[in-house]
C-alpha cells in the first residue's frame, strides 16, 4: 500500500492539509496526519487539529511527504532542523515531495527545487529564487516534475488539484473518485465561466 504523510505546524492552512488526507483516503492511500512537533496543532483559522504522530525518522519510509501552506505554517516548516534534515534525505534518496501555497518555500531552502518546475502562492516566487534561484516558476494550478520528483500547487482552491497530482504521482487512477465528488463538473463550471 502506498503511504503519504502530511506535516501539519502551527499556522497551516487546514483545508490545504484535510484536503489532501480526504482525498488519498477516499483512494485507499494511506494518508498520515503528522504534527510538526505535536500531535495538537493550531491551524491558521484557529482550527484545532489532532495528528497521528509527530515527525520522526519514519519519514523516511513514506512514498510522498506533503506540506500545506499558510503563511506561518510554511515558515514553521521551512525553520524545523529535524524536518529538513529528513527532507534532504528524502530527496537525495529519490523520493516524492509535495508543497503548496507558501510551503514551497520550505522546498526551497531544503534545497529540494534546485532545478525543478514548480508553483506557490503568488508572490511566494521572490522567496524560493532567493533559496533555490535554478528552479523553474510556474504559473500552474498544479506542477509535477518527476525528474525532481516534486509536486507543487498554488493556493487553498487547488487543494484537490494538488491531492489528486499527488494520487496520479503514485500510479493511482483518481478517473472515478473525480467523477464521484463532482471535480470534474465543477473543473469544466469554472472555465465555462471565465
Amino acid at each position: 500500500m502506498k503511504k503519504v504523510a502530511v506535516i501539519f505546524a502551527d499556522g497551516c492552512e487546514e483545508v490545504e492539509g484535510l484536503s489532501v488526507i480526504d482525498v488519498l483516503r477516499r483512494l485507499g492511500i494511506q494518508a498520515d496526519m503528522v504534527g510538526l512537533t505535536s500531535t495538537t496543532v493550531n491551524g491558521a483559522h484557529n482550527i484545532k487539529l489532532t495528528c497521528d504522530k509527530t515527525v520522526a525518522d519514519s519519514l523516511l519510509d513514506y512514498d510522498v511527504v506533503a506540506l500545506p501552506g499558510g503563511t506561518t505554517g510554511a515558515e514553521n516548516l521551512r525553520d524545523n532542523k529535524k524536518l529538513a534534515d529528513l527532507m534532504i534525505k528524502r530527496h537525495n534518496a529519490g523520493k516524492w515531495d509535495a508543497a503548496m501555497c507558501a510551503a514551497p518555500i520550505a522546498l526551497a531552502r531544503y534545497g529540494v527545487i534546485a532545478g525543478a518546475d514548480y508553483t506557490c502562492y503568488p508572490g511566494f516566487e521572490k522567496q524560493t529564487k532567493k533559496d533555490a534561484p535554478s528552479g523553474h516558476f510556474k504559473e500552474d494550478i498544479t506542477v509535477t516534475d518527476d525528474e525532481h520528483k516534486v509536486i507543487t500547487s498554488r493556493g487553498p482552491a487547488t487543494a484537490w488539484a494538488f491531492a489528486y497530482a499527488i494520487a496520479e504521482a503514485l500510479g493511482i487512477d483518481t478517473k472515478n473518485l473525480k467523477a464521484g465528488m463532482l471535480y470534474n463538473y465543477l473543473a469544466d463550471n469554472i472555465q465555462d465561466s471565465l
